[in-house]
Order: C-alpha cells, then structure tokens, then sequence
C-alpha cells in the first residue's frame, strides 16, 4: 500500500483523492483553506456546471489549449462516466441547454458534498486549514512535502489566535491539484508553479481567461447595463500597415459594463486574444447579423418612409435599441437632427455600415478576480498524458488546473480537472 499525498482539495484534488483511495492506497488530502471544494462552490454562479453532454468528440474542440494532450484523460475518464460517477454518489443531474449539466437542487455545494462523503467512506485523511510549503525531493527521489498546518488555540476566535506548525510528511506518490491563480479570494495562489519548478519543471505564463474585455471607447460605460441578444461578434487583429486578420467570431449575447464589453460572446473569445495584446485589436459588432447589407438598407428605407418628416435620431426605434442609437448615429459621423428627407443615399449606407460593423478597440483584459480560469501552468511536454506522472521526478502528479489546458465554458474546464484527476489517481498504484 503507497501512502498518497494530494496538494489541493479543489475539483482535481478531491477526484484524484477518491481514485488513489479506491485503489487501496493510504491517501492524505492536503486543503489551506477551512473547507474542501471553494472555488468549485462558486462555479456556475453556484450552480456548478460540473461538465458537458455533448459527443465525447465535441470535449476536444472546446479545449483551447493543448487538446491532443487530453486524448487519453478524455477517453479513460469520459464527460459520460462522470456523470455516471456523481449519479453513484447520489447526486441527481440535469442537462440544460448547450448541453450543460448541473446537479438537479442548482446547488454546487451538492456536488461538494456528494465528494467529501465518498471521500469521508474511503477514509481518506482530509488535513484542512494545511498549507503545504515545498516538495521533498532527494537526489531526484521525491520523499514527500514540507506542511504547515495551522493550530487553533481558541475556535472561537480562530484568526486572532492561532499560530503555525511546520512539520514533513512522507509519501511515496504525490499529486498537485493546487489548481491556477484565478480567483485569489478563494485562497488561488502560484504554490502549484513553484513546486513543479522545484522539481525541474518549465511553465508557461499564467494569464487570466474566460474574462471580460477593457476596451477604449467612453460611449461603452455610458450604455453600461445594456444588454444585446442575438448579434454578432468578429474580432480582428490589425498590423501596422491597416491590414486585417480575422481571429474570432461568434453568435449570441453580449454586454456594455463600466469598464467595457462582456457576456457569454467576450468571455469565450477572451480565450484566443491572449497572444495577440498588445497589438491593435478590435471587435466589430453586427447588431442586425440575420440581414444582409441589402436587406438591412432596404429595412431602413421603409422606416424612413415612416418617419420621413422627423430627425435621424427619432426614426431608429423599430431598429435599435434606445440606448444604442446615438451610439450608432455618432459613430456614422451623420447629424441627427438631419430630416430624414435630407438624408442621402452615401450617407444611409454608411449608417447601415455602423449597424453591421460597429466597432471597439480592446485596450485590455480584467484581471484575475474576474478570470472564470487560468491560461498557462505546467508545461504539457514534461507530463506523461496516459498516466499525469512527470517526466522529471518519478511519483510526481499534476492534474486539474495547475496544468497548461484550457477550456471554454459550459463545463469544459471541470471536465478536464476530472478526467485528469482520475488517471492521476489511478495511477499511483
């Protein structure tokens, strides 16, 4: 029997927690924070998305980051079997629309709970308000982790009274589950980068993703709180001689806020800009994407026809939002108070041109307290993909976020912490 430390008691660390306990090994969870399972409480919007229906296919094409690396996690610990998984623990699910799947009650502490109590039958050590300080590791035999595991003097008032214990615990297999750096106010730290260094491994940038963007035009947070269904997103990157390249574009909804633009569209695209910050990045919006540009003119013309006797800035009701129109009117440069009888033709084709290409210039992404995930962490190179065992140090696992993989939403991102979690786990003998 191999005694099994896991570094983290987030989503990866308490899946690969159960797998190394099913496989009769002495498993010790390791958790800094007071509870198991913070961050995955807060998923969802507390719903919990806990991973997607689609065809077992589709999981790869919704991974951005280094989905061939996946292959094997993917097709050992499948989005079906994970919800058979939760199913045996008890916990009822549904799926929604995209193929999302949360858990009946719309409760992630449901799914938290239905892991601590497999984990609680398993009687897995779970070593809360422990913080575990660095890896032993003796001439390349890794030994097991230095802890500091946090003495309550009074429990009635834990955090004025409370001091540190330092002490080694000795294991023969190790996983790091300590996930990315996203959400800080969950207890997120860079502890997971700085043991796989330790160890002789390379990561790449962590950088917040699946976030909203900063852009530079003011008229945004002056419409902050509006709200756009059914329009359309393309996103160009522009060189310095003007020439443009397509990166992204999507369907959907999207959001004004004080800072920008956000919604399900920009946070999805946020996960393919990253290397191209810092150069001049616009987003163009179709307000009206189910009419072509003829279509589009002719509509506007018989709203003209309608309002011919008013201003410009009276006659767009039945096409745009209120909020949107002088938006729109001031970024054609026409006049609106222009009569619409005055109104040319060269000048309704360009207002019919801000309608279909209105644009922003992202100066920018929110930072981390916003970030839905961390792009960046472990290298994939140095991580044997059929079991999660470095390459570096023998009995050394990583899985779940600390990993360089990423995901777009709809339960992409758990499903990759769980199915790296269970080959982890599985693999540790």
């Amino acid at each position: 029997m191999n005694t099994v430390i896991v570094i983290g008691g987030g989503a990866a660390g308490m899946m690969a927690a159960i797998w190394a306990a099913r496989n009769d090994n002495n498993v010790i969870l390791i958790e800094q924070n007071e509870k198991l399972g913070k961050k995955l409480f807060i998923t969802g919007k507390g719903r919990c998305n806990f991973t997607n229906a689609c065809d077992i296919e589709d999981l790869f094409g919704n991974v951005v980051t280094n989905s061939k690396f996946m292959y094997s996690s993917f097709y050992s610990f499948s989005n079906q079997q994970v919800m058979d998984f939760f199913e045996e623990l008890g916990l009822r699910y549904k799926v929604e629309r995209g193929n999302r799947v949360f858990p009946e009650s719309d409760h992630s502490s449901d799914v938290i709970k239905a892991l601590e109590k497999e984990l609680n039958r398993l009687n897995v050590d779970i070593r809360l308000n422990t913080k575990a300080d660095e890896l032993v590791i003796e001439n390349d035999v890794l030994c097991g982790v230095i802890i500091q595991e946090k003495i309550n003097d009074n429990e009635k008032n834990r955090k004025n009274n409370s001091s540190n214990k330092k002490c080694k615990l000795t294991a023969d297999k190790i996983i790091v589950t300590t996930g990315g750096v996203s959400y800080p106010r969950t207890g997120a730290s860079d502890s997971g980068y700085r043991f796989a260094q330790s160890a002789g491994h390379s990561v790449i940038k962590a950088q917040p993703s699946l976030v909203p963007f900063e852009v530079k035009e003011k008229w945004c947070s002056d419409i902050m709180g509006v709200a756009l269904k059914n329009v359309g997103i393309s996103i160009f990157v522009k060189d310095d001689k003007g020439k443009e390249k397509k990166i992204f574009d999507d369907f959907g909804e999207m959001l004004f806020t004080h800072f920008g633009v956000s919604g399900p569209m920009i946070i999805k695209a946020s996960a393919y800009i990253h290397k191209y910050l810092g150069r001049n990045i616009e987003v163009s919006i179709d307000l009206k994407p189910a009419l072509s540009e003829k279509q589009l003119d002719e509509r506007i013309l018989r709203d003209f026809e309608l309002f011919k006797n008013k201003q410009l800035s009276n006659s767009l009701d039945k096409l745009l939002l209120k909020a949107l129109i002088p938006v729109v009117i001031d970024y054609s440069g026409l006049d609106g108070e222009k009569k619409i009888a005055e109104i040319t033709k060269e000048e309704r084709k360009k207002l019919g041109e801000s309608i279909k290409d209105l644009r922003v210039h992202v100066t920018g992404l929110r930072g981390w307290d916003e970030a839905i995930i961390t792009k960046g962490g472990v290298n994939v190179k140095e991580i044997d993909p059929g079991t999660m065992e470095s390459k570096k140090v023998k009995g050394l696992y990583f899985a779940g976020e600390v990993l360089d993989v990423d995901a777009l939403t709809g339960g992409f991102n758990l499903q990759v912490a769980w199915s790296t979690a269970y080959l982890a786990g599985n693999s540790v003998g």
